[in-house]
């Protein structure tokens, strides 16, 4: 398999054991961000245990059945999995969590990103009365979208487009020429060398820079020899795999994605879904949805019938 390369394939499946369930998708997410580094073949060596998604089927750098957003029926209930990209598959009961009566399936896809979402507003602690958060993809527009429930925030790109996005969520918008500076709070989620530099530059003194962005494969080079040491600033990054300290002690990996879920009944988070397409074009639309021009968040539709 050479990067850029996908194709779907049958897999047998055995009749699901005492504890098991057999889900039939309806619906699933494609995170451009994960994915389209694991669809180039950017997974460096180093991290090929620790990227493994939840029922990942073979090796990095592939070919790999790879995804982690996946909402469907069991017994005719909806339920959301973090599982690749498949139209049935059996997983253990413990692995679906029931969605809420009022998120629509479709928009449950978003689920595993406003995870991410919310565990960087755990992991920012103590708030100030103003953040920032530099990229307006799913995650970054989620997180700043859940700060703004809280403190000011500013949500900042490159693209103009993107103010739309602001707007239907609820926080301002900003180019990066027009941004705030002296901020105590920024997240980076841009996966830039750019943006991680604007983020050093704007943060106030002894400011934090939260790091979002998995670069995967590249190395960034940053200006920590100029103002970053005098202005006592914190670089840190935070990842979902792990529950933010303050809230591992009282909550699970479980009862972290049902809260997630809960937001999800807004439906100011249909903004976020500017892509859909049918499971038997997923092949072909992912060389589209890993470009930089792609859409934020790409929603596959099953066949229910399959």
């Amino acid at each position: 398999m050479r990067p850029g390369e996908a194709w779907l394939a049958h897999e047998a499946l055995a009749e699901p054991s005492p504890g098991e369930v057999l889900v039939h998708a309806t619906h699933s997410g494609v995170s451009r961000g994960t994915e389209a580094l694991v669809y180039r073949g950017g997974v460096p060596e180093s991290e090929h245990a620790r990227m493994r998604c939840p029922f990942q089927l073979g090796d990095f750098p592939g070919p790999v059945k790879y995804g982690y957003a996946s909402v469907g029926e069991v017994e005719g209930r909806p339920v959301f999995c973090l599982h690749p990209h498949q139209d049935r598959y059996v997983v253990p009961r413990s692995a679906v969590v029931p969605l809420p009566p009022e998120v629509p399936p479709h928009r449950a896809v978003l689920a595993a990103n406003c995870e991410t979402a919310l565990n960087a507003v755990w992991d920012a602690g103590e708030l100030p009365e103003r953040a920032m958060v530099i990229g307006a993809g799913v995650v970054g527009s989620l997180t700043a979208w859940l700060l703004g429930k809280q403190v000011r925030v500013q949500l900042v790109d490159v693209e103009a487009r993107r103010a739309e996005v602001a707007q239907a969520l609820g926080v301002a918008f900003a180019l990066p020429a027009d941004a705030w500076t002296d901020v105590p709070l920024i997240v980076h989620a841009s996966a830039t060398r750019a943006g991680l530099v604007q983020a050093l530059d704007a943060a106030a003194f002894e400011g934090t820079v939260l790091e979002l962005s998995w670069f995967g494969a590249r190395e960034v080079s940053l200006p920590l020899g100029g103002a970053f040491h005098s202005r006592r600033l914190t670089l840190r990054a935070s990842q979902v795999g792990s529950v933010a300290p303050r809230q591992r002690a009282m909550v699970s990996h479980r009862e972290r994605l049902k809260a997630a879920l809960r937001y999800l009944a807004d439906p100011a988070c249909e903004v976020l879904l500017d892509s859909h397409g049918a499971f038997a074009d997923l092949p072909n639309d992912l060389a589209r949805l890993a470009s930089a021009a792609g859409p934020l968040c790409h929603v596959v539709h099953y066949d229910k019938e399959t």
